[in-house]
């Protein structure tokens, strides 16, 4: 069991909770009933993706990366792809659930872009921007039948998405300056997209920009050591911020909405970062 938490990266799924519960959010609906199994279709895709990332990598990971599940022997390719194909199925079958067919317009594109990035796009230059349309769209899947007023809200998350993959190619043997001053650039596009829009009161206000504030406080110094030093290391370091940044930049875009909501989004982060250090989220 361990090697397939390890496989699934499965405490960072905490950190994708708060994609749907933002857009529901930002659309000005209510995260109750059958609408709470939306964050969980989330968690299952999200598992998914890094079953199949993992199955996809396992020659470079038998190099770069021997102690993953797959090359260490603890998973076998057959059983991780299998794994992959079973969560897909989950996520689908939860967003049906949770939000009928005006969530499955989102939950298949979803599911598709997922595949897509893990099974070809990944090394390409279309790799960050196809990550980040995954993201986007677990935003939306929240959004019910109101995509264009969550719009705002899954840009956030995408441009932010984009920034920590593009970051993230350099785990292994360092980044390009370039690219860790490209992703502060979108932290900080990150921060003002989350904070724009109107907010029911000031509560909400001072809520949204409260959270803003740790987002740019956490992503931000991690990804200006790297833009200083971007050695593996340190793009190592900044990729786990970036991951568990998420957490207060859905905060910051649903307070605005829903200051308890926001509360309960906010919850994940401490509890994400102490798993952290039992599984990486990378």
């Amino acid at each position: 069991m361990k090697a397939y938490v390890e496989l699934v990266r499965a405490p960072a799924a905490l950190t994708v909770l708060g994609d749907t519960v933002a857009g529901s959010a930002a659309a000005g609906l209510k995260m109750t009933g059958r609408r709470l199994l939306l964050p969980l279709s989330s968690v299952a895709f999200y598992w998914a993706g890094m079953a199949l990332n993992d199955w996809a990598d396992r020659k470079l990971d038998a190099v770069e990366r021997p102690e993953r599940p797959i090359p260490s022997g603890r998973v076998s390719a057959g059983a991780a792809l299998t794994t992959g194909v079973a969560l897909t199925a989950a996520g689908l079958g939860l967003a049906a659930l949770g939000g009928g067919r005006q969530a499955m317009r989102v939950a298949v594109p979803l599911a598709a872009s997922v595949w897509a990035y893990d099974t070809v796009l990944k090394p390409t230059l279309a790799g960050p921007v196809a990550m980040a349309a995954c993201r986007t769209l677990d935003v939306l899947l929240g959004a019910g039948g109101e995509p264009r007023l969550a719009a705002t809200a899954a840009a956030a998350v995408g441009v932010h998405t984009l920034g920590v993959t593009a970051l993230s190619t350099g785990e292994v043997h360092g980044a390009n300056p370039a690219t860790a001053r490209a992703a502060l650039a979108t932290s900080c596009a990150a921060t003002t997209l989350a904070l724009t829009g109107p907010a029911k009161g000031g509560w909400h206000r001072a809520a949204s920009m409260a959270a803003g504030s740790g987002y740019a406080s956490l992503v931000g110094k991690a990804q200006a050591d790297a833009v200083r030093d971007p050695s593996a290391k340190s793009v190592r370091s900044a990729t786990r911020s970036g991951i568990h940044g998420m957490v207060p930049l859905q905060a910051a875009v649903t307070a605005k909405g829903s200051v308890l909501g926001a509360a309960l989004v906010a919850a994940a982060l401490p509890i994400a970062r102490k798993l952290s250090r039992k599984v990486s989220p990378t």
